[in-house]
């Protein structure tokens, strides 16, 4: 479904764009189930914008269950064979969906940060898929510093909210600003329309800016583990919370009923 070329230059890069590899009819259905998860938040759902402030930054995630669409697009696109083919990995497990919307006109930034350190997962073969449902110009699309996924470093969790650091673990450090980052280091970033998909790692650091376009800019985020995934319950800070049913048992493969294989042997959904 990728080339050669796209998976050497996600393993190298820590992020790579995939073009037109999206039907369009899951990107409908896609756009239904967000329509949907807006008419009904789910547990995790923040409003990320201030009262008063234009636009809205909204997010979500963890609905893969109850959202019929997401979980038809998740178990039945074939979006666990891309995944299997970037990491390298013999089997998928879906890890969850991630939802985020800007509205014209929302300030609000996402904060720079990379993945793993809010996951209770550890292991190299971890990659999202950034999905957009509305055509992204280059200026309100994720910003993402290549070779960040190798710097062997962790950097504490921010809040979207107000990028505040959470509570990580000893190990982990502050991230620069971004005016350090951005001297310091090269960044990728893309013009996007609907069928495309960014494929990032959990470590590669990341950001975006608000959305002063005057199209709404709503992305599905879809997120895999693969053979080496392990599922850890850490000190601080973890988002999404550790499942408190169905979760394997910690030190633990992913396989369970709250992450199941959908991709590879054990798969209950082929694709």
């Amino acid at each position: 479904m990728i080339d050669q070329t796209q998976i050497e230059r996600y393993r190298a890069d820590g992020v790579t764009c995939l073009r037109g590899v999206i039907e369009q009819h899951w990107i409908e259905r896609l756009r239904e189930g967000v329509e949907e998860n807006l008419r009904s938040p789910g547990p995790y759902a923040r409003h990320y914008t201030p009262e008063g402030n234009p636009g809205r930054f909204f997010g979500d995630y963890c609905n893969w269950q109850r959202i019929r669409q997401y979980r038809e697009f998740l178990l039945e696109s074939g979006v666990g064979a891309i995944a299997a083919q970037l990491m390298g990995s013999n089997k998928v497990n879906l890890y969850h969906e991630h939802v985020l919307v800007k509205e014209p006109g929302t300030l609000e930034k996402t904060p720079w940060h990379h993945d793993q350190p809010y996951y209770p997962v550890d292991g190299e073969q971890i990659v999202s898929l950034w999905i957009p449902l509305d055509p992204v110009p280059r200026e309100t699309c994720v910003e993402y510093i290549v070779g960040s996924h190798r710097w062997g470093k962790w950097f504490a969790p921010k809040r979207f909210a107000d990028s505040a650091e959470h509570q990580g673990t000893d190990s982990m450090e502050t991230i620069p600003d971004e005016a350090t980052l951005r001297a310091q280091h090269t960044m990728h970033s893309y013009e996007l329309q609907p069928g495309d998909c960014i494929a990032f790692h959990a470590l590669t650091v990341h950001g975006a800016p608000g959305n002063a376009q005057p199209g709404r800019r709503r992305a599905f985020a879809a997120r895999f583990t693969g053979d080496d995934a392990r599922f850890v319950l850490r000190d601080g800070f973890m988002s999404p919370p550790p499942p408190t049913t169905g979760a394997p048992r910690n030190g633990a493969a992913m396989d369970s009923d709250a992450f199941p294989v959908i991709h590879g042997p054990g798969a209950a959904h082929t694709n």
